[in-house]
């Protein structure tokens, strides 16, 4: 008798879908104010684009997506020789130029609306409905006249009609803003696609405001950032001389973190799946802008504990660390510090007090995946801090594998003997660890 081969089981996306279960929990029922501008509309990757945003409406997100115009809009403008000149990035529209901006901004409208209501097998939309809704949600007033420029038919947003927005997300329709909006005079504004979703987004009081542009994020010249708060963002936009993409994105994002809105995520329309893995992966794809910080360094507490134990256990194993139950770690949990990432420990260090005016540090480990960096250094300069704010002047430290790393942060080595004496008679002779002393 023969039997058929079981199916294999692809380990790799099993783990990715476990890990992104808790982001898919988090995320339902949360409103998420997208934007994106006419560059993205014309990249090859759209298509897919609007299947992820299918995909996270299936999922129960709230989406209101907000696009812009400004290539379109060009094309049209030179096809019947209208001139809009930019002045500081901003368009000057003339009003002979609005029948050719509304036809631009309607036409990308008409095209998601198309797109989103597709059926397409091997799609993520295949036997759904999507019903998407636009209208006069956007009311605004001339940008009117600065540094001498008269902005004429440019505007900038006076509100936003949230209720009426609210009544179409509870009927699970997908809200779309383009960069129009209609005064209480009946005229048509021309307006910045990020005004737009700026001020959508805290209007909303949304959950995420999503900025889709043609980087993966924001870069400072050797790596991407992956995290930023608003005053690092001023820095940044003082520092340097940026691209209007990136010099809009910015200032939307730093505006949006002060006005109430918690996370600002960059990322970019054109690599294939970022918005996913921004929003479904610890790591993200892009930049991530938050009132508070992403990482941090906290002292412990008793809600830290599984995931504590999560960390340490490998490195008990293999005889790294002492190896401790979770009761001991339950008692002892006010001396330990850990670093939290999206509600994951990804390094922890501990500070016991000791005879003398001194401390021993203990139990520093640092996630595999999460060893590129500073980590260990901000630790151990944490719990140094620590010792100095009690009047400490003395770090002892207990190791049998990582005796080059301390050494490296100022520790030398000591005879055993030079341990305070209530230390001294816990010392473990099986071990033989090598002690390491450093004065504060």
């Amino acid at each position: 008798m023969t039997t058929s081969a079981m199916p294999q089981i692809n380990p790799e996306y099993v783990h990715w879908f476990r890990n992104s279960a808790p982001y898919i929990n988090t995320h339902r029922g949360k409103t998420f104010v997208i934007m994106f501008g006419g560059e993205a509309v014309n990249h090859p990757n759209f298509n897919t684009l609007i299947h992820d945003f299918a995909l996270l409406h299936s999922l129960g997100i709230k989406l209101v997506l907000v696009h812009g115009a400004r290539p379109q809009i060009e094309k049209n403008l030179e096809e019947i020789g209208v001139t809009s000149p930019l002045h500081k990035d901003i368009r000057v529209t003339p009003r002979k130029a609005m029948p050719s901006i509304l036809q631009a901004v309607g036409a990308i409208r008409l095209q998601i609306e198309a797109q989103l209501s597709m059926g397409l097998a091997n799609s993520p939309m295949y036997g759904s409905r999507i019903d998407a809704v636009s209208g006069n949600f956007v009311t605004a007033r001339p940008y009117g006249i600065r540094d001498g420029v008269d902005y004429q038919m440019t505007g900038e947003v006076r509100s936003i009609d949230v209720d009426a927005i609210k009544n179409n997300l509870l009927h699970d329709h997908i809200v779309i803003l383009g960069s129009m909006g209609y005064s209480a005079t009946g005229e048509v504004f021309n307006l910045l696609g990020e005004d737009v979703a700026l001020s959508a987004a805290v209007a909303l009081n949304a959950d995420k405001l999503i900025l889709l542009g043609e980087e993966a994020g924001i870069n400072d010249g050797e790596r991407l950032l992956r995290e930023m708060i608003p005053n690092e963002v001023d820095r940044f936009l003082r520092d340097r001389d940026l691209n209007s993409e990136i010099n809009y994105f910015l200032h939307c994002a730093s505006n949006a973190c002060r006005q109430g809105v918690h996370r600002t995520h960059i990322i970019s329309y054109a690599k294939s799946g970022a918005l996913l893995e921004e929003l479904f992966t610890r790591d993200g794809s892009g930049t991530l802008i938050s009132h508070d910080p992403y990482e941090e360094i906290r002292h412990a507490n008793i809600d830290d504990v599984v995931g504590l134990t999560k960390l340490l256990a490998p490195l008990e194993e293999q005889g790294i660390l002492v190896a401790r139950s979770r009761e001991r770690l339950e008692q002892e949990i006010d001396n330990y510090s850990v670093i939290e990432r999206d509600g994951m420990i990804l390094g922890c260090a501990a500070l016991y007090p000791l005879d003398d005016d001194s401390a021993e540090v203990a139990c520093v480990a640092v996630h595999p995946e999460y060893r590129n960096g500073s980590r260990g250094n901000d630790l151990l300069a944490f719990l140094e801090q620590q010792a100095r704010s009690h009047g400490l002047d003395k770090l002892f430290v207990l190791t049998t594998r990582t005796a080059h790393w301390f050494v490296e942060h100022g520790f030398a080595e000591v005879d055993a003997s030079a341990l305070p004496k209530s230390r001294q008679v816990q010392y473990d002779n099986s071990r033989n660890s090598k002690v390491f002393q450093k004065t504060l």
